[in-house]
C-alpha cells in the first residue's frame, strides 16, 4: 500500500498562497528570490524519492509551466537541471475537469477523485505527493494523507489559500522531524495517527 504525502510551503499563519494566488511570500531573503540551496536541495530530493506524484489543475499548470522546460534556459544552474529532469522523470496524475489534455508524464483523471486516490493508495509503490489545495482537501477530508509536510515561512500574509482545509472531525498526528533551513524556515513533518 502507498503512501499519501501532502507537502508544500506553508506561510506561518497558514497559507499556501496569499490572495490572488500570490506565491511571491516563498522564496528566499524576499519576494520573488529563490529559496536557500539546502531548502532547494530537500526538495528535489523529496520529488527524486516520490514514487508518483498528484496535482490538482492550478498547480499543475504552475509546475508544469515552470519545470518542463526549466532545465533547457539560459543560465540554469545544475541544482535546476537535477530539479526539472527529476521532476519530468516522476509518474503524475493531474486532476481536473476542466482541460483535456496533459503532458511531462502526467495522465489526466476527470472522475471521482477521491475515488481514484483511493485505488492508486491500495497498489504497490513507493510514495504518493499530493498537491494542490482543493485536491489534498478532499483527500483530507477522506482521511486518505498519511503524512503533512510543513515548511514555514515566516511571514504573515493575512489571507489566501489555506493549507488546511475544514474538517468534520479531528485527526490527531504525531511529529516525527522538525528541521531547520536558512532564512527561518522550519520543516515539520507529521504523520496521521492510524
Amino acid at each position: 500500500m502507498r503512501k499519501l504525502i501532502f507537502a508544500m510551503n506553508v506561510t506561518l499563519d497558514g497559507y499556501i498562497a496569499a490572495r490572488g494566488d500570490d506565491l511571491g511570500w516563498s522564496g528566499g531573503d524576499g519576494p520573488d528570490s529563490p529559496p536557500s540551496d539546502e531548502l532547494f536541495q530537500w526538495w528535489s530530493d523529496r520529488v527524486a524519492a516520490t514514487g508518483l506524484s498528484l496535482y490538482g489543475r492550478k498547480l499543475w499548470e504552475l509546475m508544469s509551466s515552470d519545470w518542463s522546460t526549466a532545465d533547457q534556459q539560459p543560465g540554469a544552474t545544475p541544482a535546476v537541471i537535477e530539479f526539472a529532469r527529476r521532476w519530468r522523470d516522476v509518474p503524475k496524475v493531474v486532476f481536473s475537469s476542466t482541460i483535456d489534455k496533459v503532458d511531462w508524464n502526467a495522465r489526466l483523471v476527470t472522475g471521482d477523485a477521491v475515488a481514484e486516490i483511493t485505488r492508486l493508495k491500495a497498489e504497490d509503490g513507493g510514495p504518493m505527493d499530493i498537491a494542490g489545495a482543493t485536491l489534498a482537501g478532499a483527500a483530507m477530508r477522506a482521511g486518505l494523507i498519511d503524512e503533512y509536510v510543513l515548511v514555514t515561512v515566516p511571514v504573515l500574509v493575512g489571507g489566501g489559500t489555506p493549507y488546511f482545509t475544514a474538517l468534520d472531525s479531528w485527526v490527531k498526528l504525531n511529529l516525527v522531524e522538525t528541521r531547520t533551513f536558512p532564512g527561518g524556515r522550519l520543516l515539520t513533518r507529521y504523520e496521521t495517527r492510524r
